[in-house]
């Protein structure tokens, strides 16, 4: 059975068009949102969740890009949700530990149908990352995910930085995106036929 997905959202503020194949070959991963940075790392996403994901959006950023990365975050989520249907047969707990140079990120999933987020990372990090993407949104971003996609999320960046240095904001979040994909990848995989779950549905 086809786990694919197309939401299609639109706003006053704007419009996201997304597709998910949670079966993908990872080879096709077409992002643009007209936030760099956010591109990157929903490509991350794309890559190492071996998922094909085409996102396409054309928001306000005339105002800022905070409308862009909660819409786009929202209707990723409701595809993800979609795609994978009653979640027959997936694994559904899932964790990963992805390093970046000097930073630790993990991320632990659980495809329980109850929207949860967990998320800590350093307070020191840069406040912004080129001049669109403000490093508040990370924790923003996931738990629109999160609630969108009804799954239970714990991400924590184990640590930032070598003694006596800052912390790179682009490394600390780069990593908890890698880390959120192999997880997603892991927990979403068909590991039998049976819904995981004593109540018999998630």
């Amino acid at each position: 059975m086809s786990r694919t997905a197309h939401i299609v959202r639109t706003t006053g503020e704007t419009s996201v068009d997304v597709y998910v194949d949670l079966d993908g070959t990872e080879k096709t991963v077409d992002v643009s949102t007209g936030v760099g940075f956010y591109d990157h790392m929903l490509h991350q996403l794309g890559k190492h969740g071996g998922f094909d994901l085409k996102i396409a959006v054309k928001g306000d950023l005339h105002i800022d890009s905070h409308h862009t990365m909660e819409d786009t975050a929202i209707a990723l989520g409701q595809a993800f949700a979609e795609a994978l249907g009653d979640k027959a047969g997936v694994v559904r707990f899932a964790d990963a530990s992805v390093p970046l140079d000097e930073v630790l990120a993990r991320a632990v999933v659980d495809l329980s149908g109850r929207p949860y987020m967990v998320h800590e990372e350093p307070v020191d990090i840069a406040p912004m990352i080129s001049t669109d993407y403000p490093t508040s949104m990370t924790r923003h971003i996931l738990e629109s995910f999160a609630y969108h996609a009804r799954i239970c999320l714990h991400v924590t960046v184990l640590r930032a930085s070598n003694p006596g240095q800052k912390p790179d904001a682009h490394h600390v979040i780069e990593a908890q995106f890698k880390a959120l994909a192999r997880a997603l990848k892991y927990a979403t995989r068909i590991n039998g036929t049976d819904i995981p779950s004593t109540k018999g549905v998630l």
